[in-house]
């Protein structure tokens, strides 16, 4: 009696046993969290976490920083500086016409203050206060296409994940109609309307197709650990998609000839419009150098006062009184001879407006490359979501009239197979060129500089 309740024991503690083994196994797999975020989400995450674009906004407010202080330096700089020390040792003092020396401790507080105004030089504040504005501007303009650059990265991986989520449903589909049709065939054998080999072929048909549902599946998370990364989510966060409207609308763009399409890239792309203020302001930057070559004329003020302990009044009169100097007059430098560094200035100038203007043609000349070939890509996607979808009606047709005729006995399985696999490669052909088409619009968007950020 006591074996039979120990045995009955155990065997109730085995489905236990089996719970507490099955979770340790699928709650680790359910442990990573999911993310629901649409287009505009994930375009407002990119933007809020992306590493170049954030980069960019820091140099922003460096430009805008070197502006400002260009404009500041038209005013006059003005300092003041204090000095508290302690002299010991030999002092001179006059007395009565004699110089006496004597050895005592000397305490001092001096105080001065320092204006400089600039009154020539050449027109480099003039010149600086241009090139500064226009590299503040040009950082603008950049900042802007960074953020289009985020736009463009985030839509392309969107819309990958959505293919792979489209073409993993084809394939599971796909699967599970391949799995009836063995079922079926599997009944056609019994009944002796079938042969074996029909039988085995399709068996191997479903385990091929197990693995092309497999590669589909390691393929969509892939994607979205990238796209994760993308974002920059936290550890163990993938985002779940909302779908988009694919439904497209013949573009403004085709109704355009190429010249028209440069014209607008030209005026849109903002990296071609802040190159060419890059060159203008290297330009400035080198008349600016160049000043340095013609004399320099400053106007100067000084006040300068101090206390000393050697003197017995009070320390209101020594530093308000007694002791204030102020000095006020112009400057004038001339160059002469400063071991070639004004030379090396313009120099260096020259070589940045040089490499700025091989830039500028170099985005000129990929700008008109990439328009032409954006806007023959769009228009061979449309091509191609046209030719894709008769081709998906007609694969359909086939199919159903193939397998209608092997239910039958009239056809064989290498026809059935055959109309399955045009079937499954007419579907997964349309949903590319479908989601070809849709990105294929954002990238004309983008290389013409009309691709909108929200």
């Amino acid at each position: 009696m006591a074996k039979f309740y120990n045995k009955s024991a155990f065997n109730m503690k085995l489905p236990v046993l089996f719970l507490i083994v099955w979770l340790g196994y699928v709650l680790p797999v359910k442990a990573q969290d999911t993310l629901l975020i649409s287009f505009q989400d994930a375009v407002k995450i990119g933007l809020q976490q992306n590493q170049n674009f954030q980069i960019r906004k820091n140099e922003q407010h460096v430009l805008k920083m070197e502006r400002q202080a260009a404009i500041m330096g038209h005013l006059p700089r003005v300092n003041i500086n204090n000095n508290l020390f302690r002299q010991m040792g030999q002092q001179y003092q006059q007395l009565e016409g004699q110089l006496v020396v004597t050895n005592v401790t000397n305490d001092l507080l001096t105080t001065g203050l320092n204006a400089n105004l600039p009154i020539f030089n050449s027109g480099r504040r003039l010149f600086t206060t241009r090139a500064t504005r226009q590299f503040e501007e040009a950082g603008s303009l950049n900042l802007h296409r960074a953020s289009q650059d985020v736009v463009f990265e985030i839509a392309q991986q969107y819309l990958q994940i959505l293919l792979d989520q489209e073409l993993y449903r084809i394939a599971v589909q796909n699967l599970e109609n391949q799995k009836e049709q063995l079922r079926q065939i599997e009944g056609f054998v019994e009944a002796g309307l079938r042969t074996l080999s029909d039988q085995y072929n399709q068996q191997s048909e479903v385990a091929r197709l197990t693995t092309v549902v497999l590669d589909a599946e390691i393929q969509l998370e892939t994607d979205m650990w990238q796209f994760a990364e993308t974002l920059q989510l936290e550890s163990n966060t993938i985002p779940e998609l909302l779908p988009l409207d694919l439904e497209t609308v013949p573009s403004e763009f085709l109704d355009l000839g190429l010249d028209e399409l440069y014209e607008l890239a030209t005026n849109n792309r903002q990296d071609f419009r802040a190159q060419k203020l890059l060159v203008g302001g290297q330009k400035d930057m080198i008349s600016a150098a160049r000043s340095f070559y013609y004399p320099q004329i400053n106007g100067f003020f000084n006040y300068n006062t101090f206390f000393t302990s050697l003197d017995e009044r009070s320390f209101r009169d020594q530093y308000m009184r007694i002791y204030p100097q102020r000095t006020f007059g112009i400057n004038i430098t001339i160059p002469i001879f400063n071991n070639f560094e004004n030379r090396v200035a313009v120099a260096r100038s020259k070589m940045e407006h040089n490499n700025q203007s091989l830039e500028l043609n170099a985005i000129e000349r990929r700008l008109t490359q990439e328009t032409k070939l954006a806007f023959e890509n769009y228009r061979v996607a449309i091509k191609r979501e046209e030719a894709t979808k008769v081709q998906l009606e007609a694969a359909e047709v086939a199919q159903q009239v193939i397998e209608e005729r092997f239910r039958l006995g009239v056809s064989n399985f290498v026809d059935l197979a055959q109309a399955n696999q045009q079937l499954v490669t007419a579907q997964s052909d349309h949903a590319q060129a479908r989601y070809t088409h849709y990105f294929q619009e954002v990238i004309l968007r983008y290389t013409l500089g009309v691709l909108e950020v929200k």
